[in-house]
């Protein structure tokens, strides 16, 4: 097995967590300036857009770094043992700053100003149960594909995954502290106010807690070699990653 330089990792997170932030806010705006009035279409075309953007920036990133552009999975994967848990502190901040200037870079594109702090209040009981619920989807979606030797579809099934979240949870599934704080400086169709985040965050944290134990019971015997496929294989050799019958559960 070989390790890619952490130097590296760090910048494919910092990259991909800019562009899924200026894709989910760019497509905010879009879907605000082309369909306002018709608060569905907004949301379609603003899910779609992340759905499939999500789908292609883990494509890219996802080799380097695993692709979590999430503190969430970043800190679910360390506990595993798939990250050490020093690596996944650096990945946060990291995350956080790519999704604060990917949403800046958005409002550039759409002609507002680079920051733009956001009214949009979305603090409610029934937000963060959907926040608790999105965030425990998301974990075990790509635990469950990691577990069973599946990683490959990863990037699919996450992309999915969010797609379908932002329809049936009424929060529409941020999941991810990052985005939520980057979402935060676009005063947009997908922006949230400052007083909203520490709600949300906490769902999300309570969220990754609830899906490690439902991974214990669900998936016991995850192994380190396997949380290293989250949430695409990455800083591994090429060889298989079938687990030794010693090893399994």
């Amino acid at each position: 097995m070989r390790d890619t330089a952490l130097w590296r990792r760090l910048l494919a997170e910092l990259l991909g967590s800019f562009f899924l932030c200026a894709v989910v806010v760019g497509s905010g705006i879009a879907a605000q300036n082309l369909s306002s009035g018709s608060a569905g279409l907004e949301l379609f075309e603003n899910a779609a857009a992340t759905a499939t953007g999500l789908f292609v920036i883990i494509l890219m990133f996802g080799p380097v770094s695993g692709g979590h552009f999430n503190p969430v999975v970043s800190f679910v994967d360390a506990a595993f043992g798939g990250i050490k848990w020093r690596d996944a502190a650096t990945y946060l901040p990291i995350q956080v700053v790519g999704c604060m200037c990917g949403a800046m870079v958005a409002n550039v594109m759409f002609s507002s100003a680079a920051i733009s702090i956001s009214t949009k209040h979305r603090a409610s009981g029934p937000h963060f149960v959907s926040e608790v619920l999105a965030t425990v989807g998301l974990i075990l979606v790509i635990f469950a594909l990691a577990r069973s030797g599946r990683s490959h579809l990863a990037p699919a099934a996450v992309g999915a995954y969010i797609g379908a979240a932002y329809f049936f949870t009424s929060s529409t599934s941020f999941a991810n502290p990052a985005i939520t704080v980057g979402r935060m400086f676009s005063n947009s169709f997908a922006g949230i106010a400052p007083s909203s985040i520490p709600d949300f965050i906490s769902a999300q944290v309570l969220g990754g807690l609830l899906a490690v134990g439902i991974i214990w019971v669900l998936y016991p015997g995850v192994t380190p070699r396997q949380a290293a496929t989250v949430i695409v294989p990455h800083h591994l050799s090429q060889s298989p990653l079938v687990e030794p019958a010693t090893e399994r559960s």
